[in-house]
């Protein structure tokens, strides 16, 4: 049966005497590893300090939640993410170190970018290692112990993989340093190399973690990732391995891709997982990530829980504030309710005013963005007294957006409401959602795909808010991504990720993967604006630039702005920050950031 997992961020562990104090002391001392040692709840203490360290998103972006809770964060967790890429039009000072990289002006810094190359990652490794070193001193079954290296090592190879995603070559640490071992001024291994590191520790994972944990386990705080996990993460990071392989060039592209689909179809298959729905194809696809509790969701792998007065955040009050709002690339790119796309479909309604772009199409956009009809159903922005969208210039309102697409898939009303750090919200960290988008992906991109894997995995999702069905294999192609290079088939595809996973932190590393960076150089355009809109808008028009697009305006975010998107093919893989090279130099530069 399955077992919801979650994690409480405090750091009230009872740990005997140890846990954060314990990884954080390095090197520590002879005598007390000696005598730690000594029982299975020792591991189970120490490993708990592995989840502490893992709630800071900033640093540690792989088991993502909202962050470490309490605090003013902008950048910390899921919904951030989408700022790096096209469905967002941030634009706020608290923005900042997102849309540099969404707009493509970034370059070498002193300092680690959020989510970048950061010491405490590389203390994390540390930890994990010293584990790894340690464990088998416990005279407990082996068994057992292999249980804790599987969440260890799981944790490492996923960490090691966003890295490469990221950076590329990597130098792979499996044990742990002195302070004159010669590793500390080693250079980076083989991105080859190190990706098989990783998919060993995966493959560990998921051999030697339970599929539910029994006691001493069970239901404790934190919740152990498990291997349903251990399979999610394994879907996903070889399918970017897989992609990333084959439009950029590298070899070996199709083992991985075999890897995710076989990953993706065990857990489909045997983690008895379902898609959440309650027949009201309105609200069913936005419960997820709105909702401060997934105790009941069938769909979900993992989350972080999130309490007031516990471990509360802000999140729902300062992404609503600043995360400027959807684009027009994002609501484009959502099918008509006969299933074309909106360059195709006779049924397409037109964008004369704001009301027009939700008619006839896909149920999700206007569960991810506010339909002006829904504002009382939603109780949007807790502001009866005003009408929205609400753009920059007007007066009135509690919120304004950039682009006039104003953000509701998070939106939770009674949340936003809620004090300072009293936050509650708590989305998934993993869910079948995304495992059944990556099977499809991995299928078409190995060439082997039939209906029914499309029936199992994209219809299903389409199912869900009584979609038009993909019965087709060879579908029109979209006029908007014929100049893609990639068939039809998987112009479908990946529209259904972009739609399926907004706000779930996979947008910028998608187009990455697929070599897409011209749409990250494409303008970020909002709303129509043309004469009617400009009445409608009061104030609008002088806070306002537009952009033609086949003679009609649109707002244009950043037009006249010094972050005007730009793209290079180096910014596919980021640059290391200058103090990583000061303390090592034999790491070296990324290509083109010399």
């Amino acid at each position: 049966m399955k077992k919801f997992k979650y994690i409480i961020l405090v750091a009230a562990l009872s740990l005997i005497g140890c846990n954060d104090d314990f990884l954080e002391r390095y090197p520590l001392d002879q005598v007390s590893n000696e005598i730690f040692w000594t029982s299975e709840k020792d591991i189970i203490n120490y490993n708990n300090g592995l989840y502490e360290l893992v709630k800071d998103d900033r640093t540690i972006p792989i088991l993502m939640g909202l962050g470490v809770g309490p605090g003013v964060n902008f950048y910390d967790g899921l919904w951030w993410l989408d700022e790096m890429s096209d469905n967002l039009g941030a634009t706020t000072a608290r923005a900042l170190e997102m849309y540099k990289v969404s707009t493509g002006n970034f370059n070498v810094e002193n300092n680690p970018r959020p989510f970048g190359y950061h010491p405490k990652g590389w203390a994390f490794v540390r930890a994990i290692n010293f584990g790894l070193a340690n464990y088998d001193r416990v005279p407990i079954a082996q068994n057992i112990i292999n249980q804790y290296k599987g969440e260890a090592r799981l944790f490492r190879g996923w960490f090691y993989a966003d890295k490469v995603s990221r950076f590329g070559d990597m130098q792979w640490i499996d044990k742990v340093l002195g302070t004159n071992s010669p590793e500390l001024y080693g250079k980076r291994d083989p991105r080859d190399f190190v990706m098989q590191k990783v998919l060993e520790d995966l493959n560990f994972a998921i051999a030697n973690l339970p599929a539910n944990w029994g006691p001493p386990n069970d239901g404790q705080d934190p919740g152990r990732i498990d291997k349903w996990v251990a399979l999610a993460v394994k879907s996903r990071v070889c399918l970017f391995e897989g992609t990333w392989r084959k439009y950029h060039g590298l070899s070996g592209a199709n083992t991985w891709l075999q890897e995710s689909a076989a990953a993706s179809t065990e857990l489909m298959n045997t983690g008895g997982f379902s898609l959440y729905s309650t027949g009201n194809p309105m609200g069913d696809y936005r419960f997820a990530s709105s909702s401060t509790t997934q105790a009941t969701n069938p769909e979900v792998i993992y989350w972080r829980k999130y309490e007031p007065l516990v471990n509360g955040h802000f999140a729902s009050r300062l992404f609503w504030n600043y995360n400027g709002g959807a684009t027009k690339s994002f609501v484009d790119d959502f099918l008509c309710t006969d299933g074309l796309p909106i360059g195709l479909s006779p049924q397409y309604a037109g964008d004369a005013k704001i009301e027009d772009v939700f008619v006839n199409r896909d149920l999700r956009l206007r569960q991810c963005v506010l339909n002006p009809e829904d504002q009382t159903l939603l109780t949007y922005s807790n502001d009866p007294l005003n009408t929205y969208p609400r753009l920059n210039g007007m007066t009135g309102g509690r919120n304004k957006s950039n682009t006039g697409y104003h953000v509701v898939k998070h939106w939770n009303a009674v949340d936003e409401l809620s004090p300072r750090n009293q936050h509650s919200v708590s989305p998934p960290c993993l869910r079948l959602g995304e495992v059944l988008l990556n099977y499809a992906e991995a299928k078409a991109e190995l060439g082997t795909i039939t209906q029914t894997d499309i029936d199992i995995s994209i219809n299903k999702l389409r199912d869900r808010v009584n979609m038009a069905r993909l019965t087709t294999l060879t579908p029109p192609m979209d006029p908007a991504h014929a100049t893609d290079g990639v068939s039809p088939l998987i112009v479908e595809i990946r529209r259904e990720r972009r739609v399926e996973l907004f706000l779930e932190a996979q947008r910028y590393d998608d187009l990455r993967r697929w070599k897409m960076g011209k749409y990250l150089a494409a303008p970020t355009l909002g709303m129509r604006f043309d004469a009617a809109a400009i009445a409608r808008y009061p104030g609008a028009a002088s806070q306002n630039k537009t952009t033609l697009v086949n003679g009609i305006p649109y707002i244009d975010v950043r037009k006249g702005t010094d972050y005007e998107p730009k793209f290079e093919d180096k910014m596919y893989l980021w640059p290391l920050p200058t103090s990583a090279l000061s303390e090592n130099p034999n790491l070296g530069q990324n290509p083109g950031w010399e």
